[in-house]
């Protein structure tokens, strides 16, 4: 079985990858149904946790007048974008296989597109987690599984 939308790598695909500055396990997992099997990175934080330290990190820095809902969803936008870039001109092949160096690049954008997140739902008072399983109980309603034989 292949991963999400049929594309990916195979279920028993397992990989580590070690640097200088980080340490990514990705590995195959079903999901709650136990049908699909997705690719899971190892995390070792909680988005509260997090919150708490861009809290902190903010109020040191006093940059609440910046940090309206606007500037925060025009912030992540443009990280995305960087983000975006490193897959610009890459083969989808490249795009599963990116080297070291450029697999931490992209981690830290993706680092970035999460950290603008977690302040824009801190402003909005929305709770993240609860918010994804509502949208997946959504897109399972509106995306049906194929009856497979």
């Amino acid at each position: 079985m292949r991963g999400w939308a049929g594309v990916g790598p195979p279920a028993s695909w397992v990989r580590r990858l070690s640097g200088a500055t980080s340490d990514y396990v990705t590995r195959a997992a079903a999901p709650a149904s136990g049908t699909t099997p997705a690719m899971l990175p190892a995390m070792t934080t909680d988005l509260t946790a997090l919150r708490d330290r861009l809290r902190a990190f903010a109020l040191e820095r006093a940059w609440a007048p910046f940090h309206s809902p606007k500037n925060l969803a025009c912030a992540l936008s443009v990280e995305a974008a960087e983000l975006l870039e490193h897959f610009q001109w890459m083969t989808e092949a490249q795009s599963r296989e990116p080297a070291p160096p450029q697999r931490e690049a992209i981690a830290l954008e993706a680092a970035d597109v999460l950290l603008y997140l977690i302040q824009l739902a801190d402003q909005l008072d929305i709770d993240l987690v609860a918010a994804a399983d509502r949208k997946i109980d959504l897109n399972a309603l509106k995306y049906p599984p194929p009856n497979v034989p």
